[in-house]
Parts: C-alpha cells; structure tokens; sequence
C-alpha cells in the first residue's frame, strides 16, 4: 500500500498562471534529497507502529492492540518496536524518488497528451490524477514489494506462531535462541537460497490489490485537501496545510486498504518459521475459516493511526527539504 510519500507537481488556481515545475534536469536529484529526508521521517515516525500493526496482522492472536504492545514490549524491550527499521531506511530514498518520478512524469504526459493550455486550463483533472496515482502504484509494488517482505520478516522473526492444521505447538525465538535472520543482507540471501529471486516478490499480488487503490485514496485526497485548506490569496499551502492534508490523505488510505494489507502481510511472514498459504485466495479462505471476517479488519485501528503522522511527516519533510534545495520562498503542492 501506498507507503507515504511527497509529490513535486504543482497544483495552480483559478484563473492563475500554474507555477511552473523543476527542470527536468535537476528533477530527478532534487526529488531524490527529498524524498530521502521525508522518507528518513515518515520510517522513524510510523515504524514502531508498523511495527505492532504487522504483529497483529500476520502472528499468533495477541488480542487488542494495547494488548500486543504489552506483551512486545514485556519479550523484546523497547528496541523490539524497530524491527526491521534498517532496511527501510536504507531504501525509501530509492523508492520515493522512483514513486514520485512516475507519478510527476505521468502527470505531465497526460497533460502534455490532451494538448492542455496551462492558461486555459490550470487545474489537474480527477481522471488524470487517477490514472497516474494507478500507474505509480504499479510501479512502486515491483520496487517495494522485496523491501516489504525484508522488513516483515525482520520484524515477524521473534513472534509466536501457531499452526494448528499441523499441530506445532507456538514457539518464538528466546534470548538463548538465534533468530532465524542476523539481518537485512542474511533475510535476502536465505530467502533467494530457500526460493530463488521469485521469492523477493512474494505476495505481489496481494500488494497490487492494495496499493493500487490505495495510492488513488492517497494521493487524490491530498492534492485536494491541500487546496480546499489553502486561502486563495496564498501562493501555495502552509507548512500547517501540507502536514495537515499528508496526515488525512494517509489516515484515510491506510484505514481503507488494511483488508488487502492484511493478506499481504500474513502471506510476506509466511515462511519464517513455516508454509502455509498457496497464495491470494487460500489466505483469504484459511483466514476467513479460521478467524471469520473480522481478521481482515485486524490493526485498522493502527494503521489509520499511524497513517496519520506518517504522511504528515512525509509530505512535510519532502516539501520543506524541496524548498531548501530549490531555494523557493513558497511550500510547493502536488
């Protein structure tokens, strides 16, 4: 799903000149600084959540969320809500930069298509934000999906699992035990030694599903939002709107992709420690039977939560450091 991220077209009013974009020749530097430091916040901000939402979602029933922060905090201390944190700080710069390139890009080709007159016609049209909101969707799944099922994996290693169809009792690694990964590198070279580069891309399907939708109900929202927010006498939204926009927009896609998030997590965790989905659908059956429907509404309450402050931070750090970087006196708006 949508991890958060900024978004570096601009958003001009009516009847007002659009103001005009970065130069196709420092765009992909400029977005990459960005997106490295609203990334680098947006990980710090929303990982220990991430953290008890995939607890809740993919290992042994912990009960409430307040329950499962209890007895995570109680096992693994503190450090055990940063998890698997490295590898998503060492990457989200890769990923954002990439997500916002084929968003921005898309955008300018359909604009670019339909043969639009900036001045005739400054606003972004819904049809254009959806289809380019879809296509970086695609795209961010094919370069997020290993950097997921690392972060998954790191974080689902020292959980108790259960299987009852095969009558193992549950077991977590103890402090006399080693976990089944030492690392990021270690997770990645086990993983394409037990299934080969395939096994990266483990519920891909699952997470096409969510981000696909879930980058339309992100990326919209906040494009509008940051607009309705802003006075019509501002050049560009406030620092306040940009935070305030990014932390609904995510609040409001996180919350409504945890069903497919939730499959998309049971099936990246599936294989620490065991096998037991064949894919999409026979999570989705094996976990209704098990659990009934109400195990794809598992961690909505986290992930609406933490959608919030992540997204914040994200669009706030990316168009702050943007600012910086460009040198511009005015927040920019995607």
């Amino acid at each position: 799903m949508p991890r958060s991220l900024g978004l570096g077209t601009h958003l001009a009013r009516e009847g007002e000149a659009p103001r005009p974009g970065p130069a196709m020749g420092s765009f992909q530097l400029d977005d990459f600084a960005a997106g490295w430091i609203g990334g680098t916040a947006s990980v710090i901000v929303g990982h220990p959540l991430d953290t008890v939402k995939t607890r809740l979602q993919a290992g042994a029933n912990n009960g409430s969320t307040l329950s499962c922060v209890r007895a995570l905090y109680r096992r693994e201390s503190v450090f055990g809500f940063f998890k698997g944190m490295s590898f998503p700080l060492a990457s989200i710069a890769i990923y954002n930069s990439v997500v916002f390139g084929v968003f921005s890009n898309t955008q300018r080709f359909l604009s670019q298509h339909h043969g639009r007159e900036p001045e005739a016609s400054p606003r972004r049209t819904l049809p254009d934000l959806l289809l380019a909101s879809m296509v970086a969707g695609v795209v961010s799944v094919g370069l997020g999906a290993p950097m997921d099922l690392i972060k998954i994996r790191l974080q689902m290693q020292t959980q108790p699992f259960r299987a009852a169809n095969l009558s193992l009792k549950p077991r977590v690694a103890t402090h006399g035990e080693q976990p089944a990964y030492q690392g990021p590198v270690h997770c990645i070279a086990t993983i394409v030694r037990t299934d080969g580069l395939v096994g990266l891309y483990r519920g891909t399907s699952a997470m096409l599903l969510r981000d696909v939708p879930g980058y339309c109900l992100y990326f919209i929202p906040y494009v509008f939002l940051s607009e309705w927010i802003t006075q019509e006498a501002c050049a560009g939204p406030s620092p306040c709107a940009v935070w305030l926009a990014g932390g609904m927009a995510g609040a409001i896609s996180w919350g409504t992709a945890t069903p497919m998030d939730v499959v998309k997590s049971r099936l990246q965790a599936d294989g620490v420690h065991l096998n037991k989905y064949k894919g999409v659908l026979d999570c989705i059956y094996q976990s209704y039977q098990n659990e009934g429907l109400k195990v794809f509404f598992r961690g909505i309450t986290v992930n609406a939560v933490r959608g919030f402050p992540m997204s914040a931070a994200m669009f706030l750090g990316y168009e702050l450091s943007l600012q910086v970087i460009r040198g511009d006196h005015t927040v920019t708006s995607p």
